[in-house]
């Protein structure tokens, strides 16, 4: 916990003597009261300035003896006990001080540094509680002991009424998201965001969160009732879009939704992580409702210079994880035409185009790849297999063996060469060689299994 506000007293104010001088006036004379206050008071000063906290607390008590009534002998002993760490005679003194000056606010302050220290932080806060009546300041502060001594509720009730007096701050905002877990607290918030929206109508993040309470509680009804408000009440929100596209997709209301997605992917007020999930949350209704594909393809194009996340590939591997290989290699042709080196993707489409049996367009793609890649095996495979479904046996032999060559601690593609090979040599008509490829597939496969 971090203090707000506070001063340190250690080389901060102190308070100057009532010390009766000698003055020399006309036809008056005035007696010099010299009782040696002064010059204890002083040195102690001067003591404490080099750090000489004992001769200074000397000097002091010295002082206190002649006036034993006056506050700003207690108020420096509390200091010198407080950089000593004696922290006892230390809140002792500054307590002394406030019975002798209630309005003393560096008193107060002195006891709160001592509460402070030694982490007692429910005293604290009795003494915070006065200092708020010198200054509206220390309320920040009370907000942090609130937290610290998991006063939450009284926390919450002080945070709003700071934030609607001052503003939103990232530490209140940040310790009304913990408080906010807890459901137990959410009711009083949902009623304090419903306030705060009818005194200020035009303040968009009292929607925003009130929004997100009733969805967080699975108040839906309601959640869209605020999106709706907050939409009316400021046109230009993106944010009611936000809100507003998962009730219309909840809806079946394809078109709507398709509205809000597009003014919000080109909103830069929109955090990336969200956009990414409304494309998701999209993708899943594209794919039962295929009217949509054109405005999903759209929607891609919003994020062709996003360096996160490659989002053609991405919904290109969703289909192909469900065994969609027409999408599939729709998305995955799009995402590489800006990403041509993207190995990964490019056998993802290979594989694609060997399920869907498309080999003529396998081998000119596998054949353009071994150039592109010469030692990247897996292309040598998929051209080999292709030529072999065509049959071209001769082809794929000779590209098959020179593949080979290429394959290093990866038993499983080793295994498919020595398949196709076989394949190969079997439609040449060379039994010796198609046996030995077949027969080198089978001791791999058994290696595999031991």
């Amino acid at each position: 916990m971090k203090k707000l506000g506070i001063y340190s007293l250690l080389f901060g104010m102190f308070f100057i003597p009532n010390i009766i001088m000698a003055q020399n006036e006309p036809n008056n004379d005035v007696v010099t009261i010299d009782d040696g206050f002064q010059d204890y008071f002083y040195e102690a000063i001067k003591q404490k300035s080099i750090e000489n906290y004992d001769k200074a607390i000397e000097a002091l008590e010295k002082g206190k003896a002649i006036e034993p009534e006056n506050p700003i002998v207690y108020f420096e002993l509390g200091k010198n006990y407080l950089a000593q760490k004696r922290y006892k005679d230390a809140y002792d003194n500054f307590e002394k001080v406030t019975q002798m000056e209630p309005k003393n606010r560096w008193a107060w302050v002195g006891m709160y540094d001592v509460c402070y220290e030694t982490h007692d932080y429910n005293q604290a806060i009795v003494i915070v509680e006065k200092l708020v009546e010198f200054k509206e300041d220390y309320k920040e502060d009370l907000t942090s002991l609130y937290m610290n001594t998991q006063q939450f509720d009284k926390a919450l009730d002080l945070i709003n009424e700071l934030n609607e007096k001052f503003g939103k701050t990232e530490k209140r905002e940040l310790y009304k998201a913990t408080i906010l877990k807890d459901s137990k607290y959410q009711s009083v918030e949902k009623n304090n965001l419903i306030e705060q929206i009818k005194k200020f109508p035009k303040e968009e993040s009292n929607y925003i969160a009130l929004i997100y309470l009733y969805s967080q509680s699975n108040q839906e009804e309601k959640a869209q009732e605020i999106a709706e408000k907050l939409e009316k009440a400021i046109p230009t929100s993106d944010w009611a879009q936000v809100s507003l596209f998962k009730f219309y997709l909840n809806n079946n209301n394809g078109d709507d939704a398709v509205k809000a997605m597009n003014i919000v992917f080109p909103s830069r007020k929109i955090d990336s992580k969200i956009k990414h999930r409304m494309l998701n949350e999209f993708l899943l209704f594209a794919k039962n409702n295929p009217k949509f594909e054109t405005d999903l393809d759209k929607a891609i194009s919003y994020f062709d210079n996003d360096k996160e996340i490659n989002v053609a590939k991405e919904i290109g591997k969703f289909y192909y994880s469900k065994s969609d290989w027409d999408r599939a290699i729709k998305y995955f042709e799009m995402h590489l035409k800006s990403a041509a080196d993207d190995i990964e993707t490019q056998l993802l489409l290979m594989q694609a185009h060997t399920e869907k049996q498309q080999f003529s367009v396998l081998v000119k793609k596998a054949d353009d790849l071994t150039q592109l890649f010469p030692t990247q095996p897996q292309f040598y495979y998929y051209a080999g297999l292709a030529n072999n479904q065509l049959g071209a046996f001769k082809k794929a032999a000779t590209i098959l063996e020179s593949g080979l060559d290429f394959v290093v601690d990866d038993e499983a593609l080793e295994i498919n060469f020595n398949i196709q090979l076989g394949e190969a040599y079997s439609g040449l008509g060379d039994n010796k060689k198609k046996e030995m490829y077949f027969t080198k597939a089978n001791e791999l496969i058994k290696k595999q299994k031991k």
